[in-house]
């Protein structure tokens, strides 16, 4: 019996290992996925579903193609150089280049860390209804997240923080998933989604169709995961001949971007768009879906919703701090006062919407439309680098690669001006 027993645990022990050096090999992807698909990117694609039904589903099908190329890119560059973005920027284009991605992505970040945490609150606080009368205060669970993910960053590595992570995107996947099975629109709505069109303004909504294409291409196409992309694959001890797992890596990281944005858009335009309510407040996604879909599927996305936000603000605090030692070619050693300092002052700032009542969608669709707009420098700077022969040798841009990045550097232009005419379409229209 015990020569039986000592056979099952080895063979315990080497599935554990297998599957354990398997999920590795798509960590850094993960923490991509977890990064991109926060409440900000959900809120964009509920709203987009909500308020034009699947007519803007050929922008994710755009964004996601961009990101694909842009990650690949960047993660190459590390691979041949061995250098990280900020790092680059600084060494072989201008220090002011990186301090300018230093502030900017900051910003958007503060920007979003108030949006998602007021979003999370807000959908606990109505979701808590069904539970307790009148509901618990949404400043109750903004402060315990916040605290949630500072105690976890207090006392985990990057590997806990991507190992949490995978934990919280595989619940949030499946749960959008499931929602969009239940809730999904006709088949032909989906289809027709693909073909490129503008809609018509919707008077019910707050926000024209060219500000919720920016905050949906502002929140896939982030910036902030090309320069971070760096930073995992250098940690990730990838070389050149790693070139085909960093593809592979970052091809799933995209994928399930897609499907689950998908997902997203798709329940909202089922059920929202069908009934003809437009989406303003975060509270809405609870109170409106459960008549038209169910208490079960709105659980089942409030959880996902949740699960969105935590896995958002994990990547959200630290980018900071990691963007300074990126510039600066140092240790991430996250142990250090004055990052631990940083991230708190940052984690704090997710009581602001909460406690003075702000609106959460609105800040977050300003912030993703804000990230549109430093998208093009962040497409010139990989452009310039990657066709420096000194740098990539046989390694830099061939003809093709760069018509793409041409192409995605033009698109990144129009996105920026459809970002800023939505804004002011918003404010004086």
């Amino acid at each position: 019996m015990t020569d039986v027993s000592g056979e099952e645990n080895k063979t315990s022990n080497l599935l554990t290992r297998k599957f354990a050096k398997g999920l590795s090999l798509f960590l850094p992807g993960i923490f991509l996925l977890g990064f991109n698909i926060g409440t900000g990117s959900v809120t964009a694609m509920a709203k987009a579903g909500a308020d034009y039904g699947m007519t803007l589903l050929w922008t994710i099908v755009a964004s996601c193609l961009c990101t694909f190329f842009m990650i690949n890119l960047y993660g190459r560059f590390t691979l041949v150089t061995g250098e990280t973005a900020l790092g680059a920027f600084r060494k072989h284009i201008h220090p002011g280049i990186g301090i300018f991605f230093i502030v900017a992505l900051t910003a958007g970040v503060c920007g979003s860390v108030m949006g998602v945490m007021g979003i999370v609150a807000d959908i606990s606080h109505e979701w808590s209804k069904s539970i307790v009368e009148g509901g618990i205060s949404p400043v109750y669970f903004a402060a315990f997240f916040v605290s949630l993910v500072y105690f976890i960053f207090w006392n985990g590595r990057t590997q806990i923080f991507e190992r949490s992570l995978a934990v919280i995107v595989a619940v949030m996947a499946t749960c959008f998933l499931i929602n969009f099975f239940i809730m999904m629109p006709p088949p032909g709505e989906i289809v027709l989604g693909l073909i490129p069109s503008i809609p018509q303004l919707n008077s019910d909504t707050d926000s024209g169709p060219f500000l919720v294409i920016a905050s949906m291409i502002g929140t896939t196409v982030f910036s902030g995961l090309f320069i971070i992309r760096t930073t995992l694959v250098k940690e990730a001890g990838w070389s050149l001949s790693d070139y085909a797992k960093q593809r592979n890596d970052a091809a799933f990281s995209v994928s399930l971007m897609f499907v689950i944005s998908a997902a997203i858009m798709a329940a909202a335009a089922g059920t929202l768009h069908a009934e003809g309510v437009a989406l303003s407040e975060a509270s809405q996604m609870i109170e409106l879906l459960e008549p038209l879909a169910g208490y079960l599927a709105t659980s089942i996305f409030a959880i996902g919703l949740i699960a969105a936000g935590v896995s958002s603000q994990f990547p959200n605090v630290l980018m900071l701090p990691w963007l300074l030692c990126d510039y600066s070619s140092t240790e991430r050693n996250m142990t250090l006062p004055r990052y631990r300092i940083m991230v708190l002052l940052i984690s704090l700032l997710g009581l602001v919407v909460p406690v003075f009542g702000a609106r959460p969608v609105l800040v977050m669709i300003f912030s993703q439309a804000f990230n549109a707009i430093i998208l093009p420098i962040t497409v010139a700077c990989i452009f310039y680098l990657s066709n420096r022969k000194e740098l990539m040798g046989e390694h830099k841009n061939s003809l093709i690669a760069n018509g793409i990045l041409a192409a995605i550097l033009l698109f990144s232009i129009f996105t920026s001006f459809i970002g800023i005419r939505g804004v002011w379409q918003l404010v004086f229209a």
